[in-house]
């Protein structure tokens, strides 16, 4: 289709899906009780590396699976904006006085270490939360992301450590050397089983840690505390979970949850075959992509529903290397140059993907906070947008400019060409790549288009350094400003374009350290927002992620499961924690 075409066709599309699809934003509702029963079938995008805690935390297919057995001390309420108890309670003592903070915590007294099938059962004690804070996130050996989290610049400056100290087997404290915005949120945590990874870690250290529960264990002896146990892993084919009936979560006639018995997790990196399979029948929901929306919702079929959000809270990023292990490379030199970065935004076709790739269902995401956090500034938005003239004048500003046959080439005579690193399980990220590429030519530069599977793509960014240019998509949504902690502030080991750096590399990044401190530590609200606000400005000026679209979403879910738990929205996603098959 021409972009007129295009045009034409969107709104009157738009309005067809939306009549076809139906809206059901979770807004705090009681769940109604269930039944047991059922068997779950859905699938993954590959093997995971292990079914270790520590090593979910690199390695997004592990905490997949790790996650249903393991559960996080609070809960946050988006809807209602409020912390709440998950496996513990808590209370938050400030004293002023001193200007120090406690958080008291009292585990739930039904919390197990349970096995499948068996009659053994651990209790969940302090002493698990305390080894996991000390000797796992908080030993540097480990790698732990959430080793950032502990330490604190204090007001005088010099570091403080944020301390655990056990009360007795159910009851701990975090205290802070002084006062946080946020403690909730800088102690919120899962954790391991002490009994398990203690002896490890004292008979081989981090290697022996990291080698507990490898995906050569036998899943049944995995002990969870969380919802499900994993009972059967065949690599690249499947895995198999058995609902845990000690979980804690309980509906009101007593019944823990989740009410399906079991399910059955295929291994398919084909998104596809992903797709064919939910048309089939042999999964119990499926994420459209803007391709499946002719089949899926404008012809249909029965047998399933589809639910529509709003555009999504975040986006991907297009980010550039400036590690300084590459520095012998011209494209260093160009990456490190915010004006090249600003340019390649203003090459960044927006429009071109949202009517080519999202059929006109997607917008530009401006922001560096989402909507509902709480200093996220309307009037604070992205300025460099597609503009071909403005991207030219800004990349002559910096000695590069096109030569007699069009080739953009920098003061040095070399011609500007890089690669674009995309993974390959994403026919999206696939169709953007190629619209960059295509818009960058017609400048005269040169994007090569590098394609690889997930976990290469989480090596060369957090091992080998050894990208140009890359497309990644974070987790989290900024919901609150000091989440980030290991990608905002220099030192941080996600801190994309140039991690884990000793000392900040440009004024600017500098400057980003010293106020994403400041706002964490600032309770008065309007001083906060002014933090935050420069905070802002200088991401968005600076360009060192450039966010690119925030799409509606669809999501599709078969009709034999009862909907009465079921809720879909861009905030907290597909909500299916109580959802039961019908009678």
């Amino acid at each position: 289709m021409s972009f007129e075409e295009l045009e034409a066709v969107t709104p009157a599309g738009l309005e067809e899906i939306l009549a076809k699809t139906q809206n059901k934003p979770w807004r705090g509702e009681d769940f109604a009780p269930g039944r047991l029963g059922g068997t779950w079938y859905s699938v993954m995008n590959e093997d995971p590396k292990s079914f270790n805690l520590l090593v979910a935390e690199s390695d997004s297919s592990t905490s997949a699976v790790v996650s249903s057995m393991h559960d996080y001390l609070f809960d946050y309420d988006l809807v209602r904006r409020e912390w709440k108890p998950r496996v513990a309670s808590f209370e938050v003592i400030a004293d002023e006085a001193a200007d120090t903070l406690t958080v008291r915590c009292t585990l739930r007294d039904d919390l197990y270490w349970s096995y499948y099938n068996s009659d053994s059962k651990i209790k969940v004690t302090s002493d698990d939360v305390v080894f996991w804070y000390n000797e796992i996130s908080g030993d540097e050996t480990m790698g732990s992301s959430a080793y950032y989290q502990q330490f604190l610049t204090m007001s005088g400056g010099g570091e403080g450590h944020v301390e655990i100290a056990k009360i007795d087997e159910r009851r701990f404290e975090f205290r802070f050397p002084r006062i946080v915005a946020d403690p909730l949120l800088a102690t919120n945590m899962d954790f391991g089983p002490r009994h398990i990874y203690e002896p490890a870690k004292r008979a081989d250290g981090a290697q022996g840690v990291r080698d507990v529960f490898s995906v050569a264990s036998d899943p049944r002896e995995i002990p969870s505390m969380g919802e499900w146990f994993l009972v059967e892993y065949t690599s690249g084919q499947r895995l198999v979970y058995k609902r845990n009936p000690d979980y804690w979560r309980k509906d009101t006639n007593g019944l823990s949850v989740p009410y399906i018995e079991e399910q059955i997790v295929r291994i398919i990196p084909d998104e596809n075959t992903q797709f064919l399979l939910f048309k089939e029948g042999q999964t119990e929901t499926y994420r459209l992509r803007p391709e499946d929306l002719d089949d899926l919702v404008i012809r249909g079929q029965e047998g399933y529903t589809v639910f529509n959000a709003e555009g999504s809270l975040s986006a991907a990023y297009w980010t550039f290397n400036q590690n300084v292990k590459n520095r012998e490379k011209p494209q260093y030199e160009w990456f490190t140059q915010k004006e090249f970065r600003q340019a390649m935004s203003c090459l960044l076709n927006r429009e071109r993907i949202i009517a080519q790739v999202y059929r006109g269902l997607a917008e530009p995401k401006l922001s560096v906070f989402p909507e509902p956090n709480p200093y996220y500034n309307p009037d604070i938005e992205f300025q460099y947008l597609y503009d071909r003239q403005r991207a030219e004048d800004l990349l002559a500003s910096i000695g590069i400019k096109r030569d007699r046959r069009g080739i953009m080439r920098d003061a040095k005579d070399r011609a500007i060409e890089f690669d674009l690193s995309i993974r390959s399980e994403s026919t999206i990220n696939n169709d953007i790549a190629s619209i960059i590429r295509d818009e960058l030519s017609k400048m005269g530069i040169k994007v090569n288009i590098r394609i690889l599977d997930f976990q290469k793509l989480v090596e060369i960014l957090m091992q080998t350094f050894e990208w140009d240019s890359m497309i990644m998509g974070l987790s989290g949504t900024n919901i609150f400003p000091s989440q980030g902690s290991n990608v905002w502030p220099s030192s941080g080991n996600l801190h994309m374009w140039y991690p884990n750096q000793k000392q900040p590399a440009t004024e600017w990044e500098a400057r980003l350290d010293y106020l994403y401190n400041e706002g964490c530590y600032t309770i008065d609200r309007e001083k906060a927002q002014a933090i935050w606000d420069e905070f802002q400005q200088i991401i968005l000026e600076q360009c060192p992620l450039i966010s690119l679209l925030r799409s509606r979403s669809f999501w599709a879910i078969r009709d034999r499961w009862d909907f009465s738990n079921v809720y879909y929205d861009n905030l907290n996603g597909a909500e299916t924690t109580h959802i039961f098959i019908k009678q």
